[in-house]
């Protein structure tokens, strides 16, 4: 077990006594890109050509190669690595599913990635081509894979790469949760991150590996608790929570890199918006004695690579039709931003819920329930398009209505907020009813005051309920809707169902009214 000495600072530096045969290396990284190859606006959704030559755009593949071109150029050795999440989003994983992703993936030379739980959105089958297309190893340490016959042989839960003569340790992580947040189905067993990671840690050690980088798709929170619960993990690059680190920004979560005891953690937010730099200096014991970096952001500054630009515009261009479809008008901003829809009554899943009670009013349905995971942009004001739509809702999740008993709508609203201080995707967002919630009190008792129709629910008597069919069939801790009563889950398209809604109120106005309180 590895001896190490280490202030909590963001940036470290042991001046005396340094070892000759110090190791530099450069850790470059991006995380949760959900199938943004086009550049995107500064609501995280589609950004025009128009809006991209006047320098309004970020991020995008074209861009990402550029940056991480000049970024080997600073540096004399370094490795690229993903947090996972590289599926779901656009328009272009619904068209070609991880075919793409692995194709740019390929070409900008990653040296590993790990497993997201949204890599799992289409089962294993997907995740197993995508790993097949790839040229650099895909891995999850803490899942026991072996009654899967799709991923037994080829998903691995930890590597060794030699960079300049040493060896580095790669370590995947994915939610232990992912069986709620996808569709891995029944064969794949996930366990507890700690444990997972020291094993493998453990493993690495006795091989005579001494440095070693967790890359983690569990949430800047889990990453904090795996770097104090394990022993001899230098670097955890993360994912899934979106986190931004920054030593520059007001709008960061933490710095970058977040010291744990001796162990660097870093985050670079989402959708290719930055591409993390972290540049480490290890003594020849394997203990770090520097750790600095800072995100760089994929704004105008970056040139777009041309042929990169090219060959994504060339992918765009069957998705085109769809996309350009003008369907509706809003006179404002609708905020979708994942802060707002995971926390609180944000106006897009006002939208969202009011557009799926409106379809099915006509059928003895009084209340909706939508994920706040589910909403995954925000849209401008002004035109809205079909692709503006779908990168709200991108899942090609349809319409479920059931019925439920008062007691089990009270269940799935506390399952919503029972995960609020860690930005779950749980979050109910809702229609026909409201709710206060208070997060001082433990999960299970954090509800009150629930209305249905304007009257108090009432525990004992059955409801109609509309949902989106991953929620009605347990996702996101929803289990308490598998048992539902009439249950159809074959409704039409969610997008589609918000996109007519928004058509028909004419300029849109977003709006809150109070339907949901924090105590």
């Amino acid at each position: 077990m590895k001896a190490r000495l280490m202030t909590g600072a963001a940036a470290l530096a042991v001046t005396a006594g340094m070892a000759t045969a110090d190791y530099s290396l450069t850790i470059l990284h991006t995380n949760d890109f959900h199938a943004r190859f086009e550049p995107i606006s500064k609501y995280d959704s589609g950004c025009s050509e128009e809006s991209n030559a006047e320098g309004k755009c970020f991020g995008g593949s074209a861009r990402l190669v550029t940056a991480l071109e000049a970024a080997r150029a600073r540096s004399d050795n370094s490795i690229l690595v993903d947090g996972g999440d590289q599926f779901q989003g656009t328009l272009f994983y619904t068209y070609y599913k991880g075919k793409l992703a692995a194709e740019m993936m390929n070409k900008m030379g990653y040296d590993a990635m790990t497993v997201g739980n949204h890599e799992f959105d289409d089962g294993p089958e997907v995740l197993r081509g995508f790993m097949d297309a790839v040229t650099f190893p895909v891995l999850m340490s803490n899942a026991d894979v072996s009654g899967e016959e799709l991923l037994k042989d080829a998903l691995r839960k930890s590597t060794v790469i030699q960079k300049d003569g040493e060896m580095i340790g790669l370590i995947g992580l994915t939610p232990q949760d992912t069986d709620e947040l996808a569709s891995p189905g029944p064969n794949v067993i996930f366990t507890d991150p700690v444990d997972a990671v020291q094993g493998e840690v453990d493993k690495l050690t006795e091989m005579g590996v001494n440095k070693i980088i967790v890359l983690s798709h569990s949430g800047y929170g889990v990453d904090q608790r795996v770097a104090a619960e394990t022993t001899g993990v230098d670097v955890i690059v993360g994912g899934h929570s979106n986190t931004y680190l920054s030593n520059t920004s007001d709008r960061a979560e933490g710095p970058y890199p977040t010291m744990v005891g001796t162990t660097a953690i870093v985050s670079a937010y989402a959708y290719g918006k930055f591409l993390g730099e972290l540049n480490v200096t290890f003594n020849d014991a394997g203990e770090v004695v520097e750790a600095t970096g800072e995100p760089i952001i994929m704004d105008a500054a970056v040139a777009e690579d041309v042929d990169t630009k090219a060959r994504i515009a060339k992918a765009a261009a069957p998705l085109e039709e769809i996309r350009s479809r003008v369907v509706a008008e809003t006179a404002e901003a609708i905020d979708g931003e994942r802060g707002s829809c995971r926390s609180q009554e944000c106006s897009m899943g006002n939208l969202i819920a009011d557009a799926m009670l409106d379809r099915v009013k006509d059928q003895g349905v009084e209340i909706a329930i939508q994920n706040g995971g589910g909403i995954r942009a925000s849209i401008d004001a002004g035109e809205v398009t079909m692709g503006e739509v779908l990168t709200v809702l991108p899942f090609q999740n349809t319409l479920s209505t059931f019925q439920v008993t008062g007691a089990t709508i009270v269940a799935a609203l506390e399952n919503g907020v029972s995960q609020h201080e860690e930005g779950a995707g749980r979050f109910a967002q809702v229609a026909g009813m409201t709710y206060a919630f208070d997060v001082s009190q433990p999960a299970g008792s954090r509800i009150s005051d629930v209305m249905v129709g304007g009257k108090p629910i009432e525990m004992d008597k059955v409801y109609g309920v509309v949902s989106n069919n991953y929620v009605r069939n347990g996702g996101d801790g929803y289990k308490m809707f598998r048992g539902a009563m009439n249950a159809y889950d074959f409704g039409p398209d969610l997008a589609d169902v918000t996109a007519e809604y928004l058509a028909a109120q004419g300029p849109f106005k977003p709006y809150l009214d109070g339907r949901i309180v924090a105590k």
